[in-house]
């Protein structure tokens, strides 16, 4: 007696599919650094004069972060220490994380370094860079193929 079997050809895609969905997802989250701090996610804008970068960065002081800006370049770092061991507690779940970050973000335009500034406020870093004069006036120019 012989026996037929159905073979479904895209079996083996839905689990390719949830392999890639998790990649991307893995991708696309912030990332982890060796001591498992989470890198902050950033967004940078633009408007005429300057650009704009902010960063969540919460359960951080002001004190502990560090920023150095260069015409084409912003540096982040900060140091979050790992919370005291006390005697008799006992962690069911730890999902905080502790250790040192460093972001570097490259900038869309020159900007003025001496005249930044940055402001905290409830967990989000906000900062404003000035363009120099040249990117201010250097718009962008559509040319036609021809």
């Amino acid at each position: 007696m012989s026996y037929l079997m159905r073979i479904d050809p895209f079996r083996g895609l839905t689990r390719m599919q949830r392999e890639m969905d998790r990649l991307m997802r893995n991708f696309l989250t912030p990332a982890e650094t060796e001591e498992g701090i989470r890198v902050p996610s950033v967004d940078v804008s633009e408007t005429d004069t300057e650009v704009v970068v902010k960063v969540e960065v919460p359960g951080i002081s002001k004190e502990q972060l560090e920023i150095e800006v260069l015409p084409d370049l912003l540096s982040l770092s900060a140091e979050v220490e790992k919370e005291q061991e006390v005697e008799g507690r006992v962690f069911r779940r730890r999902e905080r994380v502790w250790g040192r970050f460093q972001r570097d973000i490259p900038l869309p335009v020159e900007v003025k370094p001496e005249a930044a500034n940055a402001k905290l406020e409830n967990g989000l870093l906000e900062i404003h860079l000035p363009k120099i004069e040249q990117a201010k006036a250097a718009a962008p120019k559509r040319i036609h193929v021809s």
